[in-house]
Protein backbone atom coordinates (compact mmCIF):
# COMPACT_ATOMS: atom_id res chain seq x y z
CA UNK A 1 0.00 0.00 0.00
CA UNK A 2 1.32 3.60 -1.19
CA UNK A 3 0.61 6.38 1.16
CA UNK A 4 0.86 9.42 -0.37
CA UNK A 5 0.71 13.04 1.45
CA UNK A 6 0.19 16.28 -0.51
CA UNK A 7 1.74 19.90 1.75
CA UNK A 8 1.84 23.29 0.20
CA UNK A 9 -1.39 24.07 -0.02
CA UNK A 10 -2.81 27.60 1.02
CA UNK A 11 -4.37 31.01 0.25
CA UNK A 12 -3.09 32.61 -2.22
CA UNK A 13 -3.92 36.15 -3.99
CA UNK A 14 -4.69 35.76 -7.68
CA UNK A 15 -1.47 36.23 -9.80
CA UNK A 16 0.66 34.65 -6.74
CA UNK A 17 2.44 31.33 -6.64
CA UNK A 18 2.51 28.10 -4.59
CA UNK A 19 4.58 25.06 -5.20
CA UNK A 20 2.72 21.49 -3.77
CA UNK A 21 4.34 18.47 -2.46
CA UNK A 22 3.65 15.01 -2.56
CA UNK A 23 5.65 12.32 -0.44
CA UNK A 24 5.18 8.41 -1.14
CA UNK A 25 5.49 6.11 1.34
CA UNK A 26 7.00 3.30 -1.39
CA UNK A 27 10.52 3.13 -1.66
CA UNK A 28 10.37 2.04 -4.98
CA UNK A 29 8.28 5.13 -5.46
CA UNK A 30 10.80 5.53 -9.13
CA UNK A 31 8.43 2.86 -10.57
CA UNK A 32 5.38 4.99 -10.46
CA UNK A 33 4.08 7.95 -12.56
CA UNK A 34 2.18 10.34 -10.93
CA UNK A 35 -0.22 12.79 -11.66
CA UNK A 36 -2.08 16.12 -9.93
CA UNK A 37 -5.82 16.32 -10.04
CA UNK A 38 -8.35 18.74 -8.73
CA UNK A 39 -11.72 19.34 -7.53
CA UNK A 40 -13.56 22.56 -7.14
CA UNK A 41 -16.59 22.28 -4.78
CA UNK A 42 -19.32 21.16 -7.29
CA UNK A 43 -17.31 19.59 -9.81
CA UNK A 44 -15.83 16.68 -11.03
CA UNK A 45 -12.37 15.85 -10.18
CA UNK A 46 -10.41 16.78 -12.89
CA UNK A 47 -6.67 16.02 -14.60
CA UNK A 48 -3.92 18.68 -13.92
CA UNK A 49 -0.69 17.06 -14.42
CA UNK A 50 1.28 13.95 -14.90
CA UNK A 51 5.18 12.82 -14.61
CA UNK A 52 6.36 9.61 -15.80
CA UNK A 53 8.52 7.75 -14.05
CA UNK A 54 11.82 8.96 -15.20
CA UNK A 55 10.35 13.00 -15.21
CA UNK A 56 11.43 12.81 -19.01
CA UNK A 57 7.90 12.81 -20.18
CA UNK A 58 5.40 15.52 -18.41
CA UNK A 59 1.10 16.39 -19.61
CA UNK A 60 -0.65 19.07 -18.49
CA UNK A 61 -4.23 19.89 -18.45
CA UNK A 62 -5.13 22.82 -21.13
CA UNK A 63 -6.09 25.50 -18.69
CA UNK A 64 -2.87 25.30 -16.22
CA UNK A 65 -0.40 24.39 -19.53
CA UNK A 66 2.36 27.68 -19.44
CA UNK A 67 1.84 28.42 -15.88
CA UNK A 68 1.96 25.09 -13.81
CA UNK A 69 4.86 22.84 -13.77
CA UNK A 70 5.41 18.93 -12.54
CA UNK A 71 8.42 17.75 -11.74
CA UNK A 72 9.82 14.84 -9.22
CA UNK A 73 12.72 13.90 -7.13
CA UNK A 74 13.04 10.19 -6.95
CA UNK A 75 15.76 10.45 -4.48
CA UNK A 76 13.41 12.11 -1.57
CA UNK A 77 10.31 10.02 -3.45
CA UNK A 78 8.44 13.42 -3.86
CA UNK A 79 6.33 14.71 -6.95
CA UNK A 80 6.37 18.34 -6.71
CA UNK A 81 3.29 20.85 -8.72
CA UNK A 82 4.95 24.56 -9.10
CA UNK A 83 1.78 26.96 -9.67
CA UNK A 84 2.58 29.99 -11.08
CA UNK A 85 0.35 32.90 -12.25
CA UNK A 86 -2.73 31.47 -9.68
CA UNK A 87 -6.22 32.60 -11.00
CA UNK A 88 -9.47 32.51 -9.09
CA UNK A 89 -10.34 29.12 -10.70
CA UNK A 90 -7.54 27.30 -9.75
CA UNK A 91 -9.26 27.24 -6.48
CA UNK A 92 -9.48 23.42 -5.21
CA UNK A 93 -8.49 20.88 -3.28
CA UNK A 94 -5.64 19.49 -5.50
CA UNK A 95 -4.70 15.77 -4.73
CA UNK A 96 -1.60 13.69 -6.01
CA UNK A 97 -1.63 9.57 -7.44
CA UNK A 98 0.48 6.99 -8.70
CA UNK A 99 0.06 4.05 -10.80
CA UNK A 100 2.05 1.38 -11.54
CA UNK A 101 3.02 1.72 -15.80
CA UNK A 102 2.65 4.29 -18.09
CA UNK A 103 1.44 7.68 -16.99
CA UNK A 104 -2.35 8.79 -18.02
CA UNK A 105 -4.26 11.55 -17.89
CA UNK A 106 -7.55 9.47 -16.80
CA UNK A 107 -8.61 8.73 -12.93
CA UNK A 108 -6.89 5.60 -13.20
CA UNK A 109 -4.79 5.71 -10.84
CA UNK A 110 -3.85 3.23 -8.13
CA UNK A 111 -2.85 5.08 -5.13
CA UNK A 112 -4.23 8.94 -3.97
CA UNK A 113 -3.33 11.45 -1.33
CA UNK A 114 -5.89 12.86 1.30
CA UNK A 115 -5.46 16.42 -0.65
CA UNK A 116 -4.82 19.81 0.08
CA UNK A 117 -7.08 23.07 0.12
CA UNK A 118 -5.63 25.72 -2.65
CA UNK A 119 -7.76 28.71 -2.65
CA UNK A 120 -6.72 31.86 -4.62
CA UNK A 121 -8.63 35.23 -4.27
CA UNK A 122 -9.38 37.56 -6.52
Amino acid sequence: QVQLVESGGGLVQAGGSLRLSCTASERTFSSYAMGWFRQAPGKEREFVAAINQNGANTYYADSVKGRFTISRDNAKNTVYLQMNSLKPEDTAVYYCAARLGLLTITAAYDYWGQGTQVTVSS
